[in-house]
């Protein structure tokens, strides 16, 4: 059955369905609870200047709640405003007095908030949430030695779950013949560049880029090249960004100035760049240290995770902790590293943060070396995982069971990764810069701790409802 309307609904005529106010069970509001807003506002302007000087700098709320906002939801950075400018629970989030119809910052200032907030900042912000006490330098440094002691037999307390992950930058798969080809055309963009000034008085150097074109073309349009023809192209696309350079250098000696900072940027990643293609390619290996695999993003590293969708990933490197549903990263690398060698650092920041050392390790065979065994030994902590040596004859059920126990533990980090990687954008970094893609990865473990905490936050209050006073929790689901 359809009924038809008299007459559509008018803009005037559309009620808001906040009486006035906003709903105190809406998820904004409840977030913006969670967090100690008046601490970091003291911490965030301690890293201003006293003196006015230029327009002033927006309050932190506003630049973490508008990140949060934007790692939550998955925006980007212009539609984050747009949808803070049309939305009045997120207007609150990030700390504005009352609804308005202008955009309260610009989207390019979104930069700027992932620069201010770094990945350091970000990390004492999360523990904050976590619930730990975050020391300043001076208390640290007069409890410094009192740290260093292990506590008192018996008092080990909690599970400490280890992995490491890796979180791939939106770059294309890397290959030797791609990168040059790039290369040469960044280069001969800059030829045209610096070649303007000169365009009445000689001659345009020669570059062959429509030669160097279908050279390339002719090695990524073949579906199974052989390893010679490869080596040839390679060879061709070599020689080319070789004579780019030879004619960039002769330009720039005419007009040292012609390039923008960012071309002079992307100049000395070039150099480099060709540097180790040739040595790779003189040598015959495709191995090197510091390897760069993108020219805009010239920090990214190859990270080998022997996967079976990617056995190779290009990203940065993260160790994360798990305690209680709280995740903390303990280190974030571009540089491939050994994470297992690591675990006594992960324990020392446990202690660190709780005054205690883990009961329990769970973590997985890379973590199981001799010396993180000894370590655990001394400290009272028991490291998962089966004993080390051939394993026995006779079956130990007991132990077996335990084992199996603590795989299911573990699990909770890789489902940590997992929601990461498919609600939060963690499988693939979106921002450019070194800094502000550091800055993303840390703040998505920080909106999924915010997560965490508003569900236990949630059933707590359910259990509170239906044994102390029998009422059903099904009022409280439509928390939106």
């Amino acid at each position: 059955m359809y009924q038809k309307t008299e007459e559509q609904i008018r803009f005037e005529n559309f009620h808001l369905p906040f009486s006035g106010h906003l709903d105190p069970k809406n998820r904004w509001v409840v977030l913006a609870q969670l967090i100690p807003w008046d601490i970091l506002e003291a911490k965030y302007a301690a890293r201003f200047c006293s003196r006015r000087m230029g327009a002033p700098a927006k309050p932190v709320r506003m630049a973490l709640g508008a990140l949060i906002i934007k790692e939550r939801c998955g925006y980007s950075d212009e539609e984050t405003v747009v949808q803070i400018r049309e939305n009045p629970y997120l207007q609150y989030f990030i700390g504005l007095p009352e609804f308005q119809i202008k955009a309260p910052f610009d989207p390019s200032l979104m930069v700027q908030f992932r620069k201010r907030l770094s990945a350091k900042v970000l990390n004492e912000v999360n523990e904050m949430i976590c619930g730990v006490k975050v020391k300043s330098q001076k208390d640290s440094n007069s409890s410094k030695d009192l740290d260093d002691k292990p506590p008192t037999s018996g008092g080990n307390q909690g599970t400490l779950i280890l992995d490491a992950t890796c979180a791939p930058a939106d770059i294309r798969y890397p290959t030797d013949g791609s990168l040059l080809n790039e290369a040469r055309e960044k280069l001969e963009a800059m030829i045209d560049v610096l070649y303007e000034p000169f365009k009445e008085q000689m001659v345009k150097p020669r570059t062959y880029r429509r030669k160097a074109r279908k050279d390339y073309l002719n090695l990524a349009k073949s579906k199974r090249p052989r390893p010679t023809v490869i080596r040839r192209a390679i060879g061709k696309q070599l020689r080319y960004v070789k004579r780019d350079l030879k004619t960039i250098n002769w330009l720039l000696a005419k007009n040292p100035n012609g390039l923008t900072a960012r071309q002079q940027t992307q100049l000395d990643v070039i150099k480099k760049l060709y540097q180790q293609q040739k040595e790779m390619y003189d040598t015959r290996t495709h191995r090197i240290d510091d390897r760069i695999v993108s020219i805009s993003q010239p920090h990214v590293r190859p990270i080998v995770r022997g996967k079976i969708t990617a056995d190779t990933e290009f990203g940065a490197k993260i160790s994360v902790s798990l305690v209680a549903g709280f995740a903390y990263v303990d280190k974030l690398s571009w540089d491939p590293y050994h994470e297992g060698v690591e675990l006594k650092d992960y324990a020392e920041a446990y202690y660190h943060r709780f005054g205690f050392y883990p009961k329990v390790i769970a973590a997985d065979m890379i973590y199981r070396t001799r010396a993180n065994r000894q370590y655990c030994q001394e400290h009272g902590i028991r490291l998962s995982g089966p004993k080390l040596g051939r394993p026995s004859k006779q079956t130990d059920k007991r132990q077996r069971r335990q084992e199996l126990l603590d795989e299911k533990i573990r699990n909770a980090i890789e489902g940590k990764f997992g929601e990461g990687k498919r609600c939060y954008g963690l499988a693939r970094i979106m921002a450019k810069l070194k800094e502000t893609s550091e800055s993303v990865i840390v703040l998505q473990f920080l909106v999924m701790n915010l997560e965490h905490k508003l569900r236990v936050l949630l059933s707590q209050i359910f259990k509170v409802l239906f044994w102390e006073f029998r009422i059903s929790p099904a009022f409280l689901l439509d928390v939106s």
